[in-house]
């Protein structure tokens, strides 16, 4: 799981992310209590990025696209990657989690909301367990919340998606 892969200044550690973001270190007892929460099995790399450091924001925050989206022609944006620290907002089962965004936004019920945007809420990025079902590997989607909750498949894993991360800069933004 991510071999060959340099954590080394992945996680841009501001104030703001720690306080929003970053949860206690969790017990694989504590990860096995927010799958039965959540009703779905999380990916082992999913499992095993937050038993390193719990949610945060990364410092790479596009992911390529082969299609235009609503953020750009050619990329996606992320705010940050949620936890699973149920006392923080911003974590899957926080106030702000895969609930609040199926229920009160009604995104469709695909599986976990992981990833938060910089448009607020109107693009999320979510596991995607409709292929593979609770159980299973689920695929990495953006999910278009003004373009119809038009789904865009980023990755065939969450393992894949972290790899995938590029810098913002890597884009034009005109």
């Amino acid at each position: 799981m991510f071999e060959n892969y340099d954590f080394s200044g992945f996680w841009s550690d501001s104030e703001y992310a720690l306080k929003a973001y970053v949860g206690e270190p969790p017990t694989d007892e504590y990860i096995e209590s927010v799958e039965e929460e959540l009703g779905y099995k999380l990916p082992e790399s999913y499992k095993y990025l937050v038993k390193q450091h719990n949610g945060g924001m990364p410092h790479k925050t596009a992911f390529p696209t082969k299609v235009p989206t609503a953020w750009a022609k050619d990329h996606i944006a992320i705010e940050g990657i949620f936890g699973v620290d149920k006392k923080l907002d911003n974590s899957v089962c926080g106030e702000l989690g895969s609930e609040f965004w199926i229920d009160e936004w009604e995104y469709p019920a695909i599986g976990v909301a992981i990833c938060d945007t910089p448009s607020a809420g109107h693009e999320m990025v979510f596991l995607d367990y409709r292929e593979c079902g609770k159980d299973g590997e689920p695929k990495v989607v953006y999910v278009e919340q003004e373009n119809d909750y038009r789904i865009v498949t980023l990755a065939d894993s969450f393992e894949e998606f972290i790899r995938g991360l590029v810098s913002e800069a890597d884009y034009d933004i005109e």
